[in-house]
């Protein structure tokens, strides 16, 4: 008797990886389907224009950054974006992962989780940043002070959050049920990259 095979489950959230140019460089099925929406993933005309008008934002000083939430069709989704390295090749510059979630309607509790971690106003605002996906220096010129003072504020989160990492943080947040549900090792499992015309 032959058995049956189940389709691997498609990811109930979109992930596109991006270069140092904010070109995206890898799309996943999911992603597409959000960001084309109501057109077809088969028919991806306009994917690449789509994803610039819809997740990119360029601001007044020329700097390019990836918008916190947008609306396709009648959903709001939430932006999540990482900065990643590659540990294989030094050369490489860093590249931008982000994670498009839909929103359950409501932002991350930023106020729940600083005050769940006694965080200051500063720490609060240093968090907030680095949710955001900005890297220290980042951090520093938004917020007018130094690369370091941003490093000792990340000390006293990460010693506030019983971590030794910044990717800690942001694993601890996401992990206490941010949106609402626990986390789930299934919403990242692999899907088919698209082509981008």
């Amino acid at each position: 008797m032959p058995q049956s095979t189940k389709p691997a489950a498609v990811p109930s959230d979109g992930f596109l990886l991006f270069d140092a140019g904010m070109n995206p460089i890898f799309v996943n099925t999911t992603a597409a389907r959000i960001l084309i929406y109501p057109n077809r993933v088969e028919n991806q005309g306009g994917l690449l224009s789509k994803i610039r008008s819809t997740l990119i934002l360029t601001q007044s000083e020329g700097s390019t950054v990836v918008v916190s939430r947008f609306q396709s069709g009648k959903r709001v989704y939430s932006c999540r974006a990482f900065r990643v390295n590659s540990t294989t090749n030094k050369q490489s510059q860093p590249a931008l992962a982000v994670i498009l979630e839909r929103s359950s309607g409501r932002s991350m509790p930023l106020t729940d989780l600083s005050e769940r971690f006694h965080l200051t106003g500063r720490e609060k605002e240093v968090f907030a940043c680095l949710l955001q996906g900005f890297t220290s220096k980042e951090i520093a010129a938004r917020m007018s002070i130094s690369p370091n003072t941003v490093k000792s504020f990340l000390r006293l989160i990460m010693v506030k959050m019983g971590v030794s990492t910044r990717s800690g943080i942001l694993g601890k947040a996401y992990s206490i049920d941010a949106f609402g549900e626990p986390p789930d090792p299934q919403r990242y499992r692999r899907s088919p990259q698209l082509q981008l015309d």
